[in-house]
């Protein structure tokens, strides 16, 4: 699916600078343009990206120091200087924008569901969000950030992939070195999921296609995508049970919001060698899928790629059900209720997060 890439924040730039740069190592070609927004001038300057500097006349390239609503102030104020970078990025050829951002800061999860908003108005092309939710140990401030924040992004964009920070995060991890890993791993999963239908080793026997991405996220949201990979035999006949066990560990243990147990919709993408690719196996795993997460709207399909090993990358669209996600969002009722008390101001209403636009 060849789309465009608008990283908002630091976690957002960089996220958006590992994928495009995993893009083009595989030479898929399925991100067609990139762009980094922020308000820190220092955040933007290491990134190998064409970039833009928001907020210069309220914090003059500082940051907004973790205050959302200045984030979505500035981005309100600069959005036209944005649009215009982003315009020239989006040519024909481009099938969906995805805004990258993490939800715990300042500038991305105060700016990135404005930018949608803006974006929707413009374009006749899906939207997505591509969101970073903060672990449990980054502070009260991500969780309240994070929960207004998805509440409005969820409202304005066509769909929200959603990638909890502890999800793919191992343990014994620095925060900093965990977060660069997160990224890598950001970059191939949802890399891969953009590239498929890119093809660029030979034709698959039923290769999946942009269409099966956007009706997978039609209307979805929030999804969460999952990934596991194994070595494998050259013959397809002996790797059946390769596709169903790696489909199966995407699900338990490898999606980017764990513990989702029931979807409105499912995509199940086998990357590997055409001739490796069991279609008996392909075909179990999208009917175990479709028990796994009670729908019977789940598309499967291969994905020709030249490596030994057979990976599963499966898109959970309109998650029903996610343990993770109730969780993180009774995190952040709770760092906001405590806010509240602490400076004697309303900032829930109806025991529900405000949002942000």
């Amino acid at each position: 699916m060849k789309s465009v890439l608008i990283g908002v924040g630091q976690a957002g730039g960089k996220v958006t600078a590992a994928l495009s740069e995993f893009d083009t190592r595989n030479g898929f070609g399925a991100v067609v343009g990139s762009l980094a927004v922020n308000s820190a001038r220092s955040d933007l300057q290491s990134l190998p990206l064409d970039t833009v500097l928001i907020g210069g006349a309220q914090v003059n390239g500082h940051g907004v120091g973790g205050d959302n609503e200045l984030g979505t102030e500035v981005m309100r104020d600069d959005v036209q200087e944005v649009l215009g970078a982003i315009d020239g990025r989006t040519t024909a050829e481009a099938e969906a924008i995805f805004v990258v951002a993490g939800l715990g800061g300042g500038t991305g999860s105060g700016g990135a569901p404005y930018l949608v908003k803006e974006l929707q108005r413009i374009y006749d092309i899906p939207i997505y969000g591509l969101g970073i939710l903060p672990g449990r140990d980054e502070g009260a401030l991500y969780q309240v950030n994070a929960g207004r924040s998805l509440k409005t992004l969820i409202r304005e964009a066509d769909a929200t992939l959603l990638v909890d920070n502890d999800a793919w995060r191992s343990s014994g991890e620095s925060l900093e070195s965990g977060f660069e890993a997160i990224n890598e791993r950001i970059a191939r999963r949802v890399g891969l999921l953009l590239a498929a239908g890119e093809a660029v080793e030979g034709v698959g026997e039923s290769v999946v296609d942009s269409s099966e991405v956007m009706n997978t996220l039609r209307g979805s949201g929030v999804a969460t995508l999952g990934y596991a990979a194994a070595d494998a035999s050259s013959d397809a006949a002996a790797n059946v049970n390769v596709v169903t066990s790696t489909t199966r560990r995407a699900v338990r243990s490898g999606l980017s919001l764990p513990d989702t147990t029931r979807a409105e919709r499912g995509l199940l993408v086998v990357a590997g060698r055409p001739n490796a690719i069991s279609r008996k196996g392909v075909e179990k795993a999208r009917s175990w899928l479709e028990t796994e997460i009670d729908s019977m709207e789940v598309r499967g399909g291969d994905f020709p790629l030249r490596q030994d090993r057979i990976a599963s990358v499966v898109l959970l669209g309109g998650v029903a059900d996610s343990d993770r996600l109730d969780e993180f969002l009774e995190r952040a009722k709770q760092a906001a209720r405590k806010a509240e008390k602490e400076e004697s101001e309303t900032s829930l209403a109806d025991d529900r997060i405000d949002g942000l636009l």
